[in-house]
């Protein structure tokens, strides 16, 4: 089973959230079935490192982030299973990219896997505050569980 995680330039949200569910597929023995990657839609950090403040905050919490931004390709909705935005901006470029309706029934939000409907989407904390970068990685714990449970279903 492959996810592709999107935010909008592949340094905060998606790869947090690659790295999440990474570490929550190895607790559950499923990464060697559950294989995880991030783009973004826009190239502006193409080839650049995690914002440091969201690779610190996750590393708190036990959780690595060692991706690669890149950006989001048409390829990527043929070989992923499952293309996870983490807004509803980044959904709708998904949706604009995809070449049909298998395509498109690969992309969901994020937040469709959460159990807290606080949020609608994973807000974007790179302006923001530190506060910001812990709402995204509860967000993203929250949701990518219930992602697990998804994929678990699925296999």
């Amino acid at each position: 089973m492959r996810v592709l995680f999107v935010c909008l330039g592949n340094i905060c949200r998606s790869p947090a959230a690659e790295a999440v569910m990474k570490e929550k597929a190895r607790k559950a023995g499923l990464d060697k079935e559950i294989v995880c990657d991030s783009a973004g839609t826009g190239a502006y950090h193409a080839g650049e490192k995690a914002d440091p403040r969201m690779i610190e905050h996750a590393k708190k919490r036990q959780v690595a982030i060692t991706s690669i931004a890149r950006q989001v390709n048409p390829n990527d909705l043929i070989e992923f299973d499952f293309v996870v935005a983490m807004d509803t901006s980044n959904y709708d470029n998904l949706i604009k990219m995809a070449s049909g309706q298998e395509q498109i029934n690969k992309i969901f939000k994020m937040t469709k896997f959460s159990s807290n409907s606080d949020h609608d989407d994973v807000p974007d904390p790179y302006y923001g505050g530190q506060d910001g970068f812990e709402l995204v990685l509860d967000i993203l714990e929250d949701a990518c569980s219930g992602l697990l449970t998804h994929l678990k279903s699925k296999l």
